[in-house]
């Protein structure tokens, strides 16, 4: 049953604005490029879900006598196919964001998202948000990859339909506060920037008005199993990352800015969680189908 959890909502939003960019903004993903993030994403997360559902299991029943029967049950085992949601959600935001011209790009680019959440751990609990990682790895380790932050243009529509879509799932996990506190600190510093050098409220609009930086804020940033779990700690985290993406974007000129500040703040999450002690995020587990 769908729309029982809240990555249910994600997951169609997400594949709406991949509709929407692939129709209205002629992008130059192949749909045979999408199949193959989509399925190297799957893939490794039923895979790596299974073998840790195995070690589990091993650990309470009897592993020499009954390690095929683990092993197959792990690999169908409700908790491995629920965990695909995530993966799907990470799929779809590489095809929204991550460019490249190889299939062997794009598989290295799912992979390493997916195993970044079973190599990178603190407790139960990974820290960097998996399509950033992925996002990130891609670029450093290819010659082919890039990200095109302008792909969305400053159609205020488009600024629009992210906010209400983005405000609709932000109320579902809530994590309203981090893209809040995200959006106005990175709002307030480019205005003090423009301020200091005398550039018209013209150039302050422009810099606001990108589709990827709201689709960042809304989607990237809020993931709720890899940020922050207390509130004082993902206020402290987004007034970072804001700070880290002004220094990086105004002053190298980098136009991957955003996803460089959150990988780079990303491993302080667990400082922060040390500091601030809360609940970890769990997803609502969907109703069980009767009958």
């Amino acid at each position: 049953m769908i729309l029982q959890d809240q990555r249910d909502y994600q997951i169609i939003f997400l594949a709406c604005f991949l509709g929407l960019g692939l129709s209205t903004r002629d992008w130059t993903i192949q749909p045979l490029l999408i199949l193959v993030i989509a399925l190297s994403c799957l893939i490794t997360q039923w895979v790596l879900s299974a073998i840790v559902e195995t070690q589990k299991k091993a650990d309470i029943f009897d592993w020499q006598s009954n390690s095929v029967q683990i092993a197959l049950t792990s690999l169908t085992s409700p908790r491995v196919l629920n965990s695909l949601r995530s993966a799907l959600i990470t799929a779809l935001g590489l095809c929204l964001l991550l460019r490249g011209n190889s299939y062997q790009t794009m598989v290295l680019a799912g992979f390493l998202a997916i195993a970044c959440k079973f190599l990178f751990r603190w407790g139960k609990k990974h820290f960097f948000n998996p399509a950033n990682f992925g996002i990130i790895a891609a670029l450093v380790l290819t010659n082919d990859a890039w990200v095109s932050p302008g792909q969305w243009g400053t159609d205020w529509w488009y600024l629009l339909l992210f906010a209400g879509m983005g405000g609709v799932v932000l109320k579902k996990v809530g994590r309203w506060d981090t893209s809040v506190t995200f959006l106005l600190t990175y709002a307030g510093l480019e205005a003090i920037r423009n301020f200091w050098l005398g550039w018209s409220l013209d150039v302050w609009l422009h810099q606001l008005s990108s589709g990827s930086l709201l689709l960042f804020a809304l989607f990237m940033l809020t993931d709720p199993r890899s940020i922050p779990n207390a509130t004082k700690g993902r206020i402290c985290w987004a007034v970072a990352i804001a700070v880290v993406t002004i220094i990086l974007q105004d002053y190298f000129y980098l136009t991957t800015a955003i996803f460089w500040a959150l990988f780079i703040i990303s491993p302080i999450t667990i400082l922060l969680d040390m500091i601030w002690s809360a609940p970890r995020f769990n997803w609502k587990k969907p109703l069980a189908i009767s009958g």
